[in-house]
């Protein structure tokens, strides 16, 4: 297996807390061994607090049934102090959000001043339409500064903020404001995605048809187009927002007091809004944000996630923002106005740091070199991706021609309930393997569980569970801490269970293999979906596979496959023969897709996560028990799966 060690300009002037392999090790062991001293450190060092903690860890995970975790209970702060007002204090001239929009040439500097100013507004006007702490706001807005100014007010005030992805419909907003007990939506009139206008403002309305529980709708005006308008509950963000003051003291709140809830799929198709507090989850992402990508001061960092998802809330808003660094957010998409966009934005910003997910390289790779080799990319240290496992191929690419071989890739494995990475490359440190998401961060105990509960030591594949606790967990399920202990803390007792595959290696890095009910057991032989992916993808005709099981009267299960082609190619049985041959060589003659399906497009997130669950059940003949597909990006892809499905003759 290939292994790449850090490149000289990435370990050359570090200034990371973790710039060597040798203070990796020392920092695991601490917080391994001491968790309670490594994280109080941390935290006091890290954030402002009004009480600083004194309490490291409350509970376990043999306790959790009776009472949630806790993490430094007996501190006191409010979190946009460590994130705006000591910065603006410090360095009020500095950029903090750096916003490109749809259009390449709309962009505004936000600096660390201005961005309290409009914070205070934001929450003052709040305020006034009667906003208090504790209670639940929706944001519902595309990707505008606007929306971060949103979030951090509300953590201004002590309430706790519900972002949903300004893409979802009408009724999954409906379902998280009834679910949360919103009074409050935030929303816009449009939003902008290449060169598309997105009806966010009558998706609310259409939303709250009926509902009697929120009392005011904020929206912040876009592009002026014409909205539906209720005179007695909706409010314009610039005629509120202008008339509030610039000065408003923030709210104390207790570090385990909530900030913010985040609706996440589950296979029922019901979202679970996972919670998440103040204290503990600010101090593990403004650790981990520095650590993995080593933040120096002068860094442009970009993130081309969405606020609506987990990545945008870490590391795009929170943590960047707890570190005093320039943080960019993109209203956009990576293909306008062509697919050139993402390396062109680098050139114009002198970014530094590049964070993006594994289907959005698949995609610009599959546009050729040329659209990344116009561009000089100089500026460039580190590459990230987060979202799901990247093939080596891609990873290459990404590496070889995004980063001209003298960047270094941190593969980030983490999800919406650990709240930051987990598994991770720390840059300037960790040498890399394409595939691999390497080594835990500091205070994250992995164990792989065998098909018998059994601890695997040493290299080997089974479940992802995690040991120990550490700050940025979820703490529960909004109004539901029994299905949150029954998802994550039944299977294993005294463990927190991933629901995902790893392998590890002899030299302990782990391998991601997708989600344990994608892993295919064919007679007898258990295959991970993402193993069968990357192979798929490596064919030159091939964009992007999704790969699942469904139910086979031979083999137990059989292997369906999606598989998206690129541009001029066409399906045929031609093709699909040599596919099989290039599994058969990559993976063994076990590895047989039963059923090819050609589609336009895999069901993704907004985020560029695809979502398994619809692939299976259209696999498994039940497409009409898909459950909640309000999270994609393109509803429209999974007509067309439906309309191809295959069965076995």
């Amino acid at each position: 297996m290939d292994r790449f060690e850090v490149p000289a300009r990435v370990s050359d002037g570090s200034s990371s807390p973790v710039p060597t392999m040798a203070a990796y090790r020392k920092a695991f062991m601490d917080a391994t061994n001491d968790p309670d001293a490594f994280w109080l450190k941390v935290a006091t060092e890290r954030l402002a607090w009004r009480t600083p903690p004194t309490i490291g860890l409350e509970g376990s995970y043999h306790t959790i049934a009776e009472s949630p975790l806790r993490w430094f209970g007996d501190g006191r702060l409010n979190i946009t102090e460590s994130c705006i007002d000591r910065h603006a204090d410090a360095q009020p001239d500095k950029v903090a959000l750096l916003w490109e929009g749809d259009d390449p040439a709309d962009v505004r500097k936000i600096t660390y001043g201005e961005l309290k100013r409009e914070v205070s507004k934001a929450a003052n006007a709040l305020r006034e339409l009667g906003l208090k702490k504790g209670e639940r706001v929706i944001i519902y807005m595309g990707m505008v500064p606007e929306a971060a100014f949103a979030m951090l007010a509300c953590a201004r005030l002590g309430a706790i903020h519900s972002v949903v992805f300004g893409g979802f419909s009408a009724e999954a907003v409906r379902d998280r404001v009834r679910d949360c007990g919103a009074e409050i939506v935030i929303t816009q009139d449009f939003g902008l995605r290449g060169s598309r206008t997105i009806a966010l403002k009558d998706v609310v309305d259409r939303a709250l048809e009926g509902e009697h529980g929120v009392n005011k709708v904020l929206v912040f005006q876009r592009t002026g187009g014409d909205v539906g308008w209720s005179p007695d509950r909706d409010v314009w963000w610039h005629e509120a927002v202008a008339a509030a003051s610039d000065d408003c003291p923030a709210v104390e709140c207790s570090a385990e007091d909530p900030l913010f809830i985040l609706y996440t799929s589950g296979s029922t198709g019901k979202p679970k809004g996972v919670v998440h507090t103040c204290g503990g989850y600010l101090a593990y992402t403004s650790y981990t944000h520095e650590v993995v990508f080593d933040l120096r001061p002068d860094d442009v960092y970009a993130c081309v996630a969405d606020v609506g998802w987990i990545t945008g809330h870490s590391y795009i808003v929170y943590g960047p923002l707890a570190n005093g660094c320039t943080s960019l957010m993109f209203e956009s998409v990576p293909t306008y106005p062509d697919a050139g966009r993402y390396w062109d934005m680098v050139d114009r910003h002198g970014i530094t740091i590049f964070y993006t997910a594994p289907t959005a390289i698949r995609a610009l790779a599959a546009q050729g070199d040329s659209f990344v080799t116009r561009s000089s990319r100089r500026s460039l240290r580190v590459l990230g991706t987060v979202g799901e496992p990247i093939n080596p191929d891609a990873w290459r690419w990404y590496y070889d021609v995004v980063g001209n071989g003298q960047c270094n890739i941190v593969d980030t494995w983490w999800q919406t309930e650990t709240g930051g990475m987990a598994i991770a490359p720390i840059a300037p440190a960790t040498a890399t393997k394409p595939g691999s998401a390497t080594l835990p961060l500091p205070g994250i105990v992995p164990v792989l569980m065998d098909d018998k509960d059994r601890i695997i030591r040493g290299p080997g594949e089974g479940r992802l569970c995690l040991a120990q606790p550490w700050p940025g967990q979820a703490r529960t399920v909004w109004n539901d801490h029994a299905r949150f202990v029954a998802t994550y803390f039944t299977h294993y007792v005294g463990y927190y269970f991933t629901g995902d595959g790893c392998r590890r290696d002899n030299d302990g890095y782990h391998w991601i293999t997708g989600r344990v009910d994608d892993v295919i057991n064919v007679s007898g032989h258990r295959m991970g979906t993402a193993e069968f992916e990357s192979v798929l993808v490596s064919a030159e005709a091939v964009a992007e596979a999704g790969v699942v099981g469904f139910p086979h009267p031979i083999k137990g299960q059989g292997v369906y496959a999606y598989i998206v082609l690129q541009p001029g190619q066409a399906a045929s049985t031609e093709l699909e023969t040599a596919l099989q041959k290039i599994l058969r060589a990559q993976i063994g003659a076990h590895a047989k897709v039963d059923l090819f399906q050609f589609v336009p497009g895999l069901p993704k997130t907004r985020s560029g996560k695809v979502m398994r669950r619809i692939l299976r059940k259209v696999a498994e003949g039940e497409p009409e028990k898909l459950g909640d597909i309000s999270t994609l990006a393109d509803p429209g892809v999974v007509e067309a799966i439906k309309a191809g499905a295959k069965r076995l003759a």
